[in-house]
């Protein structure tokens, strides 16, 4: 007898695998994740999929927004930008927290949820998924607006 499976199964199954990706990149690039590593990071296929590179760029950022992953062009394999908000240009000790949640966009595209990237990104730095989640707002909320 087999057994169909669900949206909901392959939303939980990618749950499981953003977090032990992001285990994986703890035990690879170490507890403390600068924004050096974070390039390093950036470059490594078994993290990074597609070619991405980090811009300071707020235009491209939605008010309210810390960040945002865009692809370059229609074709994935074209590479990714991740556009951080330029008030974390002299920042760049926050940066990887910031990135490391768009990196499951770059990965799996519209699949990803947010609850994806919170595991991932959490699992990489070391902390609870609820503390990571306090900790992005945090700092989103030190956006300056006008």
């Amino acid at each position: 007898m087999s057994q169909e499976l669900t949206i909901d199964d392959a939303k939980k199954a990618m749950g499981v695998h953003v977090l032990e990706k992001g285990y994986m990149l703890r035990e690879k690039y170490g507890t403390f994740i600068d924004y050096g590593i974070l390039l390093k990071i950036m470059t490594d296929d078994n993290f990074v999929r597609f070619p991405t590179r980090i811009e300071f760029c707020s235009a491209k950022i939605e008010k309210g927004f810390f960040a945002l992953a865009e692809k370059i062009s229609k074709d994935s394999s074209d590479g990714y930008v991740i556009y951080v908000h330029d008030h974390f240009k002299k920042r760049l000790g926050d940066v990887p927290a910031l990135v490391l949640y768009h990196l499951v966009t770059v990965n799996y595209g519209d699949f990803a949820s947010s609850n994806d990237a919170e595991l991932f990104a959490s699992a990489a730095l070391g902390m609870k998924q609820d503390e990571y989640y306090e900790h992005i707002c945090h700092l989103a909320d030190q956006i300056p607006y006008k």
